[in-house]
């Protein structure tokens, strides 16, 4: 019977759906440049590091214990453990671990988080026994689509949430490593499409844990499209072009996808140096380096010049002076800059939550004001600049940074992803055990399946029992 209902499936879809499917359906390991491997497993490392420290935060405990419904031998493994659910909700599970602390990287201004679809295609590939190769195929194909969807298409500027780029990578991705036909592919793809416009309430005001979920539950809702795919589920037509489309509510666009031996996307993307909001981390680098040697009681101003996009994400609001979650705590350049101010570095410290009514950071966050500099936002998006300027004893002094760390022009080293892999997996395994991983993941497109990961993390998972 189902073989019957497939051959009924309409094969007529149109214009962006199709060029989704035709270069994801298309692409193959061997396409891929050297450069584009290489950068697939920095960001494969990043990911796996950012989620194994993730795991025992609150937000991931709860997708954890939602995951756990529906256990499974079939299934998929949950991070740093040896517990196997619905893949979907495996991916949602990781996903949220690795999103939480918001140490993953981003197609920044708005592009939201492409390594959110890294979940989806790890839980699709313990499903499917795919092998090393295959994974990382997978993440360059998510890469490109979620990057040439943001550039076609700024959906956050109109009031979404840019997870619906995840949501339809995901999809792509994991339809080729559960062996798609070109024509399920196209299906998994609109039905991530049409369900998944997301808003971007999530993002905005007094933040809640669903800031750190929302790219997980994309990741999940991809996937799952896939999985209704496989089973012989259709989906709309034309579910961006077409009637009531999606580009009747955003406005006409057009998405370039490029030869498979062409794909880069994943080069123009973002790596983050600090476990923080993206636009935070040069105002925050700019400001050490001006009070080197100072005692941040002797400040008496602080000005942040800064681009349009991070004064309206990080940068205004009463709320970003007087934060009450991690979650807002994070997208605050007040609070973010004078919280390292106080400590002298950045590190994890600054988000706990007794924190938040620490007096030092507040008094300091008062004497900072954040200003939206025009001759900065015309450097978007070839540049992601900020200037600092700072006042002790009636003297200002100023410092520029044109973009931070991990920008892909000023791009972390593989020793710096290394130093961060090992300083996030510490939270879950011993150093011996994280550089044992590190190692294997620097080869894997040697694995001939991706469960010697899952395995690696549980048996080094010092909190699983807890988890």
């Amino acid at each position: 019977m189902a073989g019957s209902f497939r051959e009924q499936r309409p094969t007529s879809m149109t214009d962006t759906i199709d060029r989704i499917a035709d270069y994801a359906s298309a692409l193959t390991f061997a396409d891929l440049a050297p450069s584009v491997i290489r950068e697939s497993k920095r960001r494969l490392i990043d990911t796996v590091g950012c989620t194994l420290a993730g795991l025992d935060t609150p937000p991931a405990r709860i997708a954890q214990t939602l995951a756990r419904r529906a256990n499974g031998s079939g299934g998929a493994y949950l991070l740093g453990t040896r517990d196997r659910v619905l893949p979907e909700l495996a991916a949602f599970a990781n996903g949220v671990a690795g999103r939480v602390l918001d140490g993953n990287d981003c197609c920044t201004g708005g592009g939201g988080h492409p390594s959110d679809s890294i979940a989806a295609i790890l839980a699709a590939a313990g499903s499917a026994s795919a092998d090393g190769r295959a994974v990382i195929a997978a993440i360059a194909v998510a890469y490109e689509i979620h990057q040439r969807l943001f550039a076609a298409s700024r959906i956050f500027a109109k009031g979404f949430d840019h997870v619906l780029y995840t949501a339809i990578a995901s999809a792509a991705a994991s339809s080729r490593l559960f062996g798609l036909s070109r024509d399920e592919l196209r299906h998994a793809a609109s039905l991530a499409t049409t369900a998944n416009l997301a808003l971007g309430a999530t993002r905005r005001g007094e933040l809640s844990m669903w800031k750190g979920c929302a790219g997980a539950n994309a990741a999940r809702n991809g996937l799952f499209a896939a999985i209704a795919a496989k089973h012989g589920m259709t989906g709309p037509q034309a579910p961006i072009d077409g009637t009531h489309g999606l580009a009747e509510i955003t406005g006409g666009f057009h998405v370039d996808l490029p030869a498979p031996r062409d794909t880069a996307g994943i080069l123009q993307t973002d790596m983050k140096e600090f476990a923080t909001e993206f636009h935070s981390q040069g105002p925050m680098v700019a400001a050490l380096e001006l009070a080197r040697g100072i005692d941040p009681a002797q400040i008496e101003r602080i000005a942040i010049h800064t681009y349009t996009f991070a004064y309206k994400e990080t940068g205004s609001g009463a709320e970003k002076w007087r934060p009450k979650t991690r979650e807002t705590a994070d997208h605050s350049l007040p609070y973010t800059v004078a919280a390292v101010l106080v400590d002298g570095e950045f590190s994890e410290a600054i988000f706990a939550p007794d924190r938040f009514a620490d007096t030092r950071i507040l008094a300091l966050a008062d004497k900072i004001t954040v200003h939206d500099d025009p001759s900065l936002s015309s450097q978007v998006p070839n540049a992601f600049p900020c200037r600092i300027e700072m006042t002790v004893d009636g003297r200002t002094r100023a410092f520029s940074l044109q973009n931070p760390r991990g920008h892909h022009d000023n791009p972390l080293s593989d020793d710096d992803v290394c130093n961060k892999f090992t300083a996030l997996a510490a939270r879950a395994l011993t150093q011996v055990q994280a550089s044992r991983l590190l190692e294997e993941l620097w080869d894997v497109e040697r694995w001939t399946m991706m469960d010697r990961l899952f395995e690696q993390a549980a048996a080094g998972n010092t909190r699983e029992g807890n988890a």
